[in-house]
């Protein structure tokens, strides 16, 4: 059986890949990466809730060293009653480009020669390592590197584009969490929510 590492995150991008690769026949291997976000245990308690049943256990990597004193509020939570945030506040300089060479080196560790990811071509300002030039840019460098190659199958989708694919696959989408600026609940406000609300209306769920 064909063997990929997945990373996840319980938001709706990512459980739609392994919804994707399991109907496809791959034995996957979800990886969930907390890096000091201040909703690392909501996602988690979602990565362990949405996942198909027929993949692996998740594993969970301790990066949050790395982002250590960030003044990010996708890692410092804001009071949104009290404070207006922007897409610049949530910005984390090489967070992808970190998790995709941390990807690859465990997935070269476990023997495993695809990374998958669920980016998408993303529209945010100042998520730059979220467009389809930088995922382009990820396979010539591999290419260089090692073994281990990247795959984004959304990555010239669309969000809507997603939402349909999850509602093909039975994703259960409502229970999944994407958003940036709150801990617990989604805020409806940050760019994550926005575009997720967007897309849920052009598929014509909500």
């Amino acid at each position: 059986m064909k063997q990929a590492l997945a990373m996840v995150s319980g938001g709706l991008d990512s459980t739609t890949v392994c919804y994707l690769l399991a109907r496809n026949g791959v034995e996957v291997r979800p990886i969930f990466f907390d890096y000091g976000q201040h909703c690392v245990e909501t996602e988690w308690a979602k990565v362990n809730e949405v996942l198909p049943k027929q993949v692996l256990p998740p594993e969970r990597l301790n990066i949050s060293d790395v982002f250590r004193n960030s003044s990010s509020r996708m890692i410092v939570e804001a009071d949104l009653w009290k404070e207006t945030i922007s897409d610049d506040d949530l910005y984390i300089p090489y967070r992808t480009m970190l998790f995709f060479a941390v990807a690859a080196a465990r997935a070269q560790t476990l023997q495993v020669l695809d990374v998958y990811s669920g980016f998408i071509n993303s529209n945010h300002a100042k998520e730059l390592d979220c467009s389809t030039a930088f995922m382009n840019g990820l396979d010539e460098l591999s290419e260089g590197v090692g073994a281990v190659r990247f795959h984004a199958p959304f990555r010239e989708k669309t969000k809507s584009d997603v939402v349909r694919q999850a509602l093909e696959l039975g994703v259960p989408i409502g229970r999944t969490f994407s958003c940036q600026a709150s801990s617990s609940f989604p805020c409806g406000a940050c760019p994550n929510c926005v575009e997720r609300l967007k897309a849920l209306v052009e598929a014509g769920v909500a």
